[in-house]
């Protein structure tokens, strides 16, 4: 799969609470509504600015805190086309392989600065910045993992190939 967009950055720690603020709670079954807050109390402006394929790029420990599967479910739902952190907290990376976000470590986020361009190959394992014209390597998703992450999540997939996969 590649996705190219624009680097939303931010930093360490940002939590699920960041990510879908609790007092938004009420619209939880609403993901459209929910997802125009999404990262408000990270950044204000986020929700009303992200565009479709925008790439958000953080420190460690992403999406630390609940469990909520609304946190990376918003984030997709915002036009988001994946999450590249140094770190990211365990349930919060299942949560997104599960629905269908990709979600990428890399220890070399520093380098990338909000507003460039990457262009990310999942099954290649390779980021390009093509505004610094840089390359990184990650470990490439498995094979299941990417047609998971291609068919939407893995609701759609166990729908497409039953329990037991291709």
């Amino acid at each position: 799969m590649i996705l190219q967009g624009n680097v939303w950055k931010f930093g360490d720690n940002i939590s699920t609470d960041h990510i879908a603020p609790g007092r938004y709670f009420h619209l939880r079954s609403n993901l459209k509504e929910l997802a125009k807050h999404v990262l408000e109390d990270a950044r204000e402006d986020f929700a009303k600015k992200v565009n479709s394929g925008d790439i958000i790029v953080g420190g460690k420990n992403f999406g630390l805190g609940s469990s909520r599967e609304h946190a990376p479910r918003i984030i997709k739902v915002s036009g988001v086309s994946c999450v590249i952190a140094k770190s990211f907290a365990r349930i919060f990376y299942r949560n997104s392989i599960n629905i269908g976000l990709p979600v990428i470590e890399l220890k070399e986020v520093d380098e990338i600065n909000e507003g460039d361009i990457l262009k990310v190959d999942t099954e290649k394992g390779i980021i390009n910045n093509l505004t610094q014209n840089k390359e990184y390597k990650f470990i490439p998703f498995p094979k299941f993992i990417n047609k998971i992450l291609e068919i939407g999540g893995i609701d759609e997939y166990i729908k497409k190939y039953g329990n037991y996969g291709v």
